[in-house]
C-alpha cells in the first residue's frame, strides 16, 4: 500500500477528522505510521479512550482491496491535500478535507468559481432568480458550485448546465449513496457535461443531518465567492455564508420581498456587511477585480524572486 492510500483509509475513520489527521501526521510523519499505532500510543497523543478504540476497530475492518476495487468500479477518484489536482481554493484552509473523492473533472477554471445557494423551499422568484444568475455567470464561463439539494441548488445546477456551463455539486455522502436520491439522474448530467461531483466522506457514509454543516464549508471554500438567493436567517444557507466570511470569500445577497420568511437570511446578511447583488454583472466585476489583485501579487513576487536570483 502507498502512504496515500493508508491517507485515504485514515480519513475515511471520521472520528478524526480533518485538523486531527495533520495533527497526527505532522507527529508520526506518515499516514502508514498513524494507521499501525497500538492503542496505547494513540491514546498518549491525547486522543479519547472511546475514539481510539472505535478507530482500531475500523482499521480492523477496513479491506484495502474491497475499498479501492470498488473506487474504481465505480468510476470515483480522490485526491489528497498533498497532490497537485487538490482544488487550490481549498488548499490553505485550516479545516479542509484532507481527503476528497469526486466523480467528473477538476479544473483550474475552478479557482473563481462562484457559490450560489438558497432555500430548499424557494419562492418562485427565488427560483427566477438562481435560474438567471446561474445562467448569466455560466455563460461567461464561471464555475457554478452549490450542494444538490432540493431547490434553489438543485436550479442553479441545471441553470448552469442549460447553457453549457462548468458546475460542482459538493454532496453530504458518499458518493455512492447520492442525496437526495432524485438527483442522481442530474448527477450523471454534470458529469457527462464536464462537471463534478465531490465528497469528503467515504464510500457507504450516510447523509446525517450534522454532515450538512460541514459540507457548507467546502462548498464556500472552493468559491471565490458566494451569492445567497433565499433562506430563511437560521438556516443553513446561513451557516455556509458564515463559513465563506471566515475564509475571506466575498458574500454577495439578493433582496427580497420584506414580507417572505425566505429573505431573512439575504437581508440579515445585507445588514451585516454582504454586498448587494441585482445583477450577475455585480459579481462578475467583483471576480474581475480580485482576480487582477491575485495577478498583481503574483507577478510582484515573480519579480522579487528574480532579483533575489540577480
Amino acid at each position: 500500500m502507498t502512504d496515500k492510500e493508508y491517507l485515504v483509509a485514515l480519513y475515511a475513520f471520521t472520528g478524526f477528522g480533518p485538523i486531527r489527521i495533520r495533527l497526527l501526521l505532522n507527529y508520526f510523519k506518515s499516514a502508514k505510521r498513524v494507521w499501525e499505532l497500538e492503542l496505547d500510543e494513540i491514546l498518549k497523543v491525547g486522543l479519547h479512550k472511546n475514539i481510539a478504540e472505535k478507530f482500531t476497530i475500523h482499521r480492523n475492518n477496513f479491506d484495502f482491496t474491497k475499498y479501492f476495487q470498488r473506487l474504481e468500479k465505480l468510476g470515483i477518484k480522490y485526491t489528497t491535500n498533498a497532490d497537485r489536482e487538490y482544488p487550490k481554493n481549498l488548499r490553505d484552509l485550516e479545516d479542509a478535507p484532507v481527503v476528497i473523492y469526486y466523480m467528473g473533472v477538476l479544473s483550474n477554471k475552478d479557482e473563481s468559481a462562484v457559490a450560489i445557494v438558497g432555500s430548499r423551499k424557494m419562492t418562485p422568484y427565488g427560483k427566477e432568480i438562481a435560474e438567471k444568475f446561474s445562467r448569466e455567470l455560466g455563460k461567461h464561463g464561471i464555475t457554478i458550485v452549490s450542494g444538490l439539494a432540493r431547490g434553489v441548488d438543485t436550479v442553479v445546477h441545471r441553470g448552469a448546465l442549460s447553457v453549457g456551463g462548468r458546475t460542482i455539486a459538493v454532496i453530504a455522502s458518499g458518493l455512492d449513496r447520492i442525496y437526495p436520491p432524485e438527483n442522481t439522474k442530474l448527477v450523471y448530467e454534470i458529469i457527462r457535461m464536464g462537471g463534478a461531483v465531490m465528497s469528503e466522506y467515504p464510500l457507504g457514509y450516510p447523509p446525517l443531518p450534522s454532515n450538512f454543516p460541514l459540507r457548507n464549508r467546502i462548498v464556500s471554500g472552493i468559491s471565490k465567492a458566494i451569492l445567497v438567493v433565499e433562506g430563511l436567517e437560521r438556516s443553513g444557507t446561513l451557516i455556509t455564508a458564515s463559513h465563506a466570511a471566515e475564509q475571506g470569500r466575498s458574500v454577495f445577497a439578493v433582496p427580497g420581498r420584506i414580507t417572505s420568511p425566505t429573505s431573512g437570511a439575504p437581508h440579515f446578511l445585507l445588514q451585516n456587511g454582504a454586498k448587494l447583488a441585482l445583477s450577475p454583472k455585480d459579481i462578475l466585476d467583483e471576480l474581475s477585480l480580485e482576480i487582477k489583485v491575485d495577478n498583481d501579487e503574483e507577478t510582484s513576487l515573480e519579480n522579487i524572486n528574480k532579483h533575489s536570483k540577480s
